[in-house]
């Protein structure tokens, strides 16, 4: 029998759900380390060390809630109950984040790291039941990839509403007053993401379920993964992929300021980043569908890995400037779209492989690989304005260089990376021979 396709209200809820699960997350990737260390004043270098710790302390709490999520049996299904139950707490943490305490210096720091920790935690307990929902929801490749796109929409526009929007809406709100800006900024958005999550809750159904007992021994599970080829080109991509996005999303305001002198280009350049994923939700399913995904990786990859490395050379013409960053952006912004469908087909390979699915400990290792990314591109980018004694309203031309050179040279260093990893990606051209093989292995004896 064939399979029943996705309803669009069924599509609609789930790319929308990422906007919930990403919009505080994004505001936070954008301007949190501007807030710490141009409104709250804290040092740079010390707030990249809570962004590394706190990120860090993720590689055990997301495989607590992936496998968490295996073991989940209710009557909501094993990833709804997840949603239902972090939308408030996610909202709540969102508005604390952004409004730290006129205490001393230690005191703000550990509420920095306190806060920052729990933001984590809680897009911990949703996103990773989120992406496990995919193979959940459908078997069929065609409506993953929509399902892709649609989650591209969703990112997109969270995106473009925690950068573009944020800075105007900081002035707006705050009247001159960062600090009840950005407090009035993260309340809206932590509504928004709250409407958002009930709408995933209540619209999208839990199709497919892991036929194996949730009582399994976890080390052993998780020594399975670690041997799922491709769940390790997954995480490795995803790793490369948000190590370049840390760098670039916290950058992005210092390069506009102290580099190209144009403070205006932050609201063009960091929707930029991965808003074009509004359009790459339209081009990517296709690209993919004719060449598969790693030969359709390889090609963009190579394309922007080029792009940003001409793009130094552009700076005095802002039209030459926006025209090769855009391209950069929408051929990097394509392969996230890849990612999504990816991290889907590694439940496959690993049912192929080992007779069962184990969603949620697979998504939670991808999840990990994000956070970290994230973690380290960050940090690392907070580390190198410490280092060359950054400090707001007295910026040397050597903190000016060194913010020029991180921006492009992680670009071009992690985009070649993702070339390389992705290069053993082993799903493309094999999904009917897992799916009969699966099959068989289900169908009753005689």
């Amino acid at each position: 029998m064939a399979e029943k396709k996705l309803t669009f209200v069924e599509r609609l809820s789930y790319g929308f759900g990422d906007l919930g699960t990403s919009l505080a997350y994004n505001m936070a990737s954008a301007f949190l380390l501007f807030y710490y260390t141009d409104v709250v004043k804290l040092p740079a270098a010390a707030v990249g060390t809570v962004f590394l710790v706190a990120r860090l302390l993720d590689a055990v709490i997301d495989m607590v809630v992936g496998v968490a999520v295996d073991k989940t049996r209710t009557r909501f299904g094993r990833t709804r109950p997840y949603f239902l139950f972090t939308a408030v707490p996610y909202a709540v943490v969102t508005v604390l984040l952004f409004n730290v305490p006129a205490w001393g210096q230690t005191a703000q720091l550990i509420y920095a790291f306190l806060t920052f920790k729990a933001l984590g935690i809680l897009m911990s307990l949703q996103a990773i039941p989120y992406t496990a929902l995919m193979p959940m929801m459908t078997e069929d490749t065609g409506d993953r990839l929509k399902l892709s796109g649609m989650r591209s929409v969703g990112t997109s526009v969270s995106v473009v509403l925690g950068t573009a929007a944020t800075m105007p809406l900081v002035g707006l709100f705050g009247g001159g007053d960062q600090q009840r800006g950005f407090l009035s900024v993260a309340a809206l958005f932590a509504v928004i993401g709250l409407i958002c999550t009930f709408a995933l809750f209540r619209n999208c159904r839990e199709r497919y379920e892991d036929e194996g007992s949730p009582k399994f021994a976890i080390w052993p599970a998780v020594k399975d993964m670690l041997r799922n080829r491709a769940w390790l080109v997954c995480f490795g991509f995803c790793l490369t992929y948000f190590m370049r996005f840390g760098v670039m999303m916290s950058s992005t305001p210092y390069f506009a300021i102290e580099v190209l002198h144009r403070p205006w280009m932050i609201a063009v350049m960091l929707p930029a980043v991965s808003g074009m994923l509004l359009l790459s939700s339209f081009v990517a399913p296709p690209l993919y569908a004719r060449f598969g995904i790693r030969r359709g990786c390889i090609g963009v990859l190579t394309l922007a890995t080029a792009l940003f490395a001409i793009l130094p050379f552009t700076e005095n013409s802002v039209p030459a400037f926006l025209a090769v960053y855009l391209a950069a952006c929408l051929s990097t912004s394509v392969t996230i779209v890849a990612a999504f469908t990816m991290i889907a087909e590694t439940v496959d390979y690993h049912d192929w492989r080992f007779g069962v699915r184990h969603e949620g400990l697979l998504s939670s290792g991808v999840s990990l690989a994000t956070k970290v990314g994230m973690a380290v591109g960050t940090a690392g980018f907070a580390y190198a304005l410490g280092q060359a004694g950054y400090s707001a309203g007295a910026v040397t031309d050597a903190a000016r260089d060194t913010i020029r050179w991180s921006y492009y040279g992680s670009a071009v260093v992690l985009l070649s990376l993702q070339v390389l990893v992705v290069i053993f990606w082993p799903m493309d051209r094999m999904h009917d021979r897992i799916r009969e093989d699966i099959a068989q292995r289900l169908a009753p004896a005689g």
